[in-house]
Parts: C-alpha cells; structure tokens; sequence
C-alpha cells in the first residue's frame, strides 16, 4: 500500500511538472506586432525567445500571460520559446512580413530600340518597413507610358516575393515611364527609348575640286524616329582603279563623306542591314 501510494506521489509530480512548462504560442504574428504567450502552472519560471533578430531571457510567472515586445518580432522567420521550471517545454511559431511599405524595382534596359518585341522587362520585390521581404501572394500594377500614351497595363501576383514583366517597347524616340504599384505603394523608373536600325536610305552627292562630295538625307527609322548621332554609314565608291570606303557618323541627323575619286564612281551606302540607292558620277572633265 505504501508503495501505490508513493508511485501515485511521483506521478503527480510528473504531471505537476509537466503542467507549469505547459505554453501556447500565437497562431500568427505580423512583423513589428506585440504578440503573448500564455502559460499554465504556477511559481516562477525562466522565458527564453531566440528568433532572428532576438535572443532574450526572463524570468516570468507561471499561469500569467508572456507579452513580446514588438522590438523583438521586427525580423521575420521562425522564432523559439523556451519555458524551463524544473524542466524545459519548447514551442514555435512563425513571424511574417507585414504590409508593404517600399518596393525594389529593376528595370532593363536603361535605353532601348523602338518597336522592339519583349525588349522592356522588369522585377520587383516589396518589403516592409522593417525589410522583411513581403512572401505573401500580392498584386502587382505594372504600368508603361510614353507621351501620355499607355502602352503596357497588367495586373500581377506576386510569387515568393517576386512579380515580374516582359514588354515591348513603343513606336516613339523619347522617356518611357515604368511604373509598379502595389496598392499606395509605388516605384517608378526611366528608359529612353530611341530610334531603331535606319531604315529607306537615301544618298545625293557630287563632284567638287577635291573628288567627291556625298551625304545622306535625314536617317530615320521605319517608324518616322530620327536615328540618334553617332550611327555609322559607311559609303563604298567603285571606280575603274579600285574601291574604297568611308565610314562617317551621323551627326544631326545626317552622314557626310568626301571620296577622293577622279573616273567614273559608283557610290553607295549601307548603315548596318540597311542598303541605301546607289549614285553613277561622270568622271571628272
């Protein structure tokens, strides 16, 4: 009988002892939130949190609620709670990013061709106040306008903290506005956008004392866009003794050459895939 007896004491014990390292973490936490812990048993016990961006210890009363401070739930990830009275009892709990408060936003290239399929792509990540990175599935508004014009509206999720976009670029030499949006929440960026490969190449020229004198009209491209200084066109002659050539830049908007050429020439010119007309010089009197 006295043996039940004490069998039946140290059992209670164990459940006495089980009982005060008893706690209940939070289901869920926000960045930056006050959070408890709530706890059973009574007497006094030592409170460990350990979480990325905390390690701390306390000592605490068994049966009375643990707050958390929000200065220690700032960073999130997996966070440990650690109840030690006798023994230890250990639970978990996960702490995620708040709301979005900035966006990091990447856009490629910084100047690009008009009319260009998938040349415009961009990515961008939120994070919160406290820089935690935003995991949670959010929406994305992309948008890209150029003088006033809207060329690319769609609305994205994001996915592991990324929301990403290809687009092409518009029809018009000029500043193309990039914008991401994530409700008030906004980034914007630039990219030029400039004339693409020249396009009807169109050459005059003629003799003068020092052989031949030869320029192109204005280079555009095929949508109407002046084609930017410094493009290079290179100017073959071909005459009974031989052939040469000349690469000159554009400069405002034109290509100029003198040929140094005294028989009958045939001219032309070329700018990248582009061949331009070609011009028949007499020789010279």
């Amino acid at each position: 009988m006295r043996r039940l007896l004490l069998l039946c004491a140290a059992f209670c014990l164990m459940v006495a002892a089980c009982a005060a390292q008893n706690l209940r973490v939070p289901a869920s936490v926000s960045a930056g939130e006050e959070a408890a812990i709530s706890t059973t048993g009574n007497g006094k016990a030592k409170f460990y949190l350990l979480g990325p961006g905390v390690s701390d210890k306390s000592e605490v009363t068994l049966g009375e609620e643990i707050h958390l401070h929000a200065q220690d739930l700032k960073k999130a990830g997996s966070y440990l709670a650690l109840l030690c009275s006798g023994t230890c009892n250990s639970a978990t709990f996960y702490v995620s990013a708040a709301k979005p408060a900035s966006l990091t936003f990447l856009v490629h290239p910084s100047r690009v061709p008009v009319g260009l399929s998938d040349a415009v792509s961009g990515v961008v990540f939120p994070f919160d106040q406290f820089h935690n990175l935003v995991l949670a599935p959010l929406t994305v508004n992309f948008q890209l306008t150029a003088a006033n014009k809207s060329l690319f509206s769609r609305p994205l999720l994001t996915k592991d903290g990324a929301a990403w976009f290809r687009a092409t670029s518009g029809n018009s030499a000029g500043v193309l506005q990039v914008v991401a949006a994530i409700d008030d929440v906004s980034a914007r960026r630039a990219v030029q956008q400039v004339a693409s490969d020249p396009c009807n190449l169109r050459i005059s020229g003629q003799r003068v004392t020092t052989g031949i004198l030869v320029q192109t009209e204005p280079v555009h491209d095929c949508t109407g866009n002046i084609v930017p200084d410094g493009t290079i066109v290179t100017f073959s002659a071909t005459e009974p003794t031989g052939k040469s050539t000349v690469d000159a830049p554009i400069k405002q908007g034109i290509a100029r050459a003198q040929i140094v050429a005294s028989g009958e020439t045939v001219i032309s010119a070329a700018s990248g895939v582009v061949l331009g007309n070609e011009l028949h010089i007499g020789a010279k009197p």
